[in-house]
């Protein structure tokens, strides 16, 4: 049997992370990144 308290859990963190995913500024920007734009992660 499912532990209410572990299902509970786990959909407040899942609402939690929608939460701040959907608090985020550049979800309402349509911009593109530039093509000259240095890279966050390595060197490519």
């Amino acid at each position: 049997m499912i532990d209410s308290f572990s299902l509970g859990l786990t959909h407040a963190l899942l609402l939690y992370a929608a939460w701040k995913l959907m608090a985020r500024p550049d979800l309402d920007s349509e911009n593109t990144p530039d093509a000259d734009a240095k890279p966050r992660w390595g060197k490519r």
